[in-house]
């Protein structure tokens, strides 16, 4: 009995040390200065709480899990309690699967299953190549990474690793909203207006393949076969013929009638309101815009050399779709690096070429919009605790720039507090530009146990 005790005594404490934990309690305050047509809110508040942890029950197989729960002030977070796993809503959710993987490790191999993050490539700012990689973009320029749901295989020999990826099912990157500030609505006629119809997912799955070499040149060659997360929009217009509303009988007033705004299928005829018809009425034309996912091919690769002075790293992917009426392009970009004592510096430029124009009525593709754009980045640690940062983007044509500030402080070991302010300045017709009343002021506070 006593053996059995201390067996069950051992196990339990293996079991204990095997797992970890950590997490962060983080507080955000968003301070606009402008207002914008769509929205007049100039202070946001978030709140986010994240717990993270791996249980080991041996030196090869690892679980690790983490889940979100959020809250705001603006309607960015849904405003119901569901537990969210795919990651397809237009809203944040208040109760997220951040993670939930199995990973199991031996010799050259490691294989993952579950929900986990994939990440390809090697330049900043903007990555042809990395194509299992959807984001949260309700805040354009302070966006995240979101995981996908995908089986992964990696086999690793010397200098040379295959990763190798397939996904049931897509994961699509998170766009603004369309009642928020981020989204810059066109001016449109008299009688005319938009209707947000939902989204189209794709079936089917997605898979892709990466090579890399590590040595003295590091290079890349990747492939990828399913669907852009970034979304497509295609438009349905339909007229919309005004009614009358139904209201109490009376005598005729010989006025302008009432028109019904909720349009509702089945239009009241003036008779039985008791009041005149007036003039005849011009129907309202309702445009319908639907976001779909074309399919697309993708092959791409890097590159990453020393040289005495700096470090050249350069990107570039080849994008196909069967759809007709997606892009067909190549993207590249090309960088420099350079590491100075407490100092990092980046610069680079990003370019587009169209080889096939697609018959969509538009798309939402934040690294095509920065691209014919010059990048750079920069960044000095103070201390141990305390740090600054910048980065910026402008186009080449001069109609759209982008600048962040970063200051970040340590205060102890478990808080943190992160300062940005980023202006936007522009051309309405730019990608950066049509953003030029969203500079904001970002105060983070962050407790991490």
């Amino acid at each position: 009995m006593r053996v059995l005790l201390a067996v069950i005594f051992t196990a339990a404490v293996c079991a204990a040390q095997s797992y970890t934990q950590r997490g962060f309690l983080e507080s955000r305050a968003t301070f606009y200065p402008q207002t914008a047509a769509n929205d007049r809110a100039r202070m946001i508040g978030e709140s986010l709480f994240r717990y993270e942890g791996f249980l080991r029950p041996s030196s090869a197989f690892q679980l690790a899990g983490s889940v979100d729960l959020r809250l705001d002030t603006h309607h960015q977070v849904e405003r119901d309690l569901r537990l969210s796993w795919q990651d397809r809503e237009t809203r944040r959710p208040t109760v997220e699967v951040r993670r939930l993987s199995g990973m199991y490790h031996k010799g050259p191999m490691t294989f993952e299953a579950g929900k986990q993050f994939v990440r390809w490539g090697k330049t900043d700012i903007v990555t042809p190549t990395d194509r299992f990689a959807p984001r949260d973009f309700l805040t354009v320029v302070d966006n995240d990474f979101l995981p996908i749901t995908a089986a992964r295989l990696t086999f690793e020999k010397g200098s040379n690793t295959v990763d190798a990826v397939w996904s049931p099912r897509l994961t699509p990157s998170r766009i603004p909203l369309p009642d928020q500030r981020w989204v810059v609505l066109p001016d449109l006629p008299a009688g005319v207006r938009l209707n947000d119809a939902g989204a189209k997912f794709p079936g089917g799955p997605q898979s892709g393949a990466r090579w890399n070499h590590a040595g003295t040149i590091e290079y890349g060659v990747a492939l990828y076969q399913g669907f852009n997360h970034m979304p497509s929009f295609e438009i349905s217009p339909r007229f919309i013929v005004p009614f009358l509303t139904v209201g109490p009988a009376g005598p005729p007033t010989g006025g302008t009638p009432a028109f019904n705004s909720s349009r509702s299928p089945l239009p009241t005829p003036a008779f039985l309101t008791g009041r005149s018809a007036g003039p005849p009425t011009v129907p309202d034309i309702q445009v319908d815009v639907q976001r779909f996912y074309p399919r697309m091919f993708m092959v791409g690769g890097d590159v990453a050399f020393p040289l005495p002075w700096l470090t050249v790293k350069g990107e570039a992917a080849r994008f196909t779709s069967s759809d007709h009426r997606a892009d067909e392009l190549g993207l590249y970009v090309l960088q420099l690096e350079r590491q100075l004592g407490e100092w990092f510096f980046l610069g680079g430029y990003a370019a587009e070429i169209i080889t096939r124009k697609g018959t969509q009525a538009g798309d939402f593709v934040p690294d095509r919009g920065l691209s014919q754009a010059f990048l750079g980045r920069a960044g000095y640690t103070i201390d141990a605790n305390r740090s600054i940062a910048i980065e910026a983007a402008a186009r080449q044509n001069g109609k759209g720039t982008w600048t962040k500030f970063e200051y970040s402080q340590a205060m102890g070991q478990h808080w943190r507090t992160t300062l940005n302010l980023t202006l936007i300045r522009g051309e309405v017709d730019d990608f950066l530009g049509q953003y030029r009343r969203n500079s904001h002021a970002l105060l983070v506070v962050r407790y991490s146990y």
